[in-house]
């Protein structure tokens, strides 16, 4: 029989207090309906742990403290929210500087050139000696065939043959890039000078 009358009592409260409540809350949650379930949560609450009470509590002043601090955890964690999305925003925005930055101090022609002569420094390393100096003398010493095989003591045809290996080796290396040879050869001097 206490229950419903407890009941009753918590009916009653809620029907009395419930509106003057909301207003309160909606004070500091700003939304009608966050408030509204701010109160419900609180009647809940009270509801749950009347039997903790001494029974000279004023309940609508109990109520309404844990109103208060229900308010108060719903504000904590909005500020939380907004800390974080404000600390992602920083973060995209320094994210998106550094990427502009990047990209505005990038030079291609660099990118490509290092890249491509790094390509042939290996492409060369990995020819045999004689294969190597020839094709060094021809395109980076700018010697003609007849010189390079004076100096060596070669056959022009020796001389001829040693290049073209070479070269097949670079082309073989470079295969990745000859959709952009236009475009490097524009740019890499020594890249023109190879072929």
């Amino acid at each position: 029989m206490e229950d419903i009358d407890n009941t009753r009592d918590l009916n009653s409260l809620f029907v009395n207090y419930k509106e003057r409540f909301v207003r309160f809350a909606k004070t500091y949650v700003c939304l009608e309906e966050a408030a509204e379930d701010i109160v419900i949560d609180s009647f809940m609450y009270y509801w749950e742990n009347r039997t903790n009470l001494a029974n000279e509590w004023n309940i609508p002043a109990y109520i309404l403290t844990t109103i208060k601090h229900k308010c108060l955890n719903h504000l904590q964690r909005m500020q939380k929210e907004e800390e974080i999305r404000s600390y992602i925003s920083k973060t995209n925005a320094w994210e998106l500087d550094m990427r502009i930055a990047t990209l505005e101090a990038c030079n291609p022609e660099k990118l490509l050139s290092s890249e491509v002569q790094e390509i042939i420094d290996n492409a060369l390393t990995s020819l045999p000696e004689q294969t190597r100096d020839i094709f060094v003398r021809s395109r980076f010493e700018k010697q003609s065939h007849k010189e390079i095989a004076i100096a060596i003591g070669l056959s022009t045809k020796s001389v001829e043959y040693h290049i073209t290996k070479a070269l097949k080796i670079l082309k073989s290396a470079l295969q990745d890039y000859f959709p952009l040879l236009p475009l490097l050869l524009y740019f890499s001097e020594k890249s023109l000078n190879l072929f």
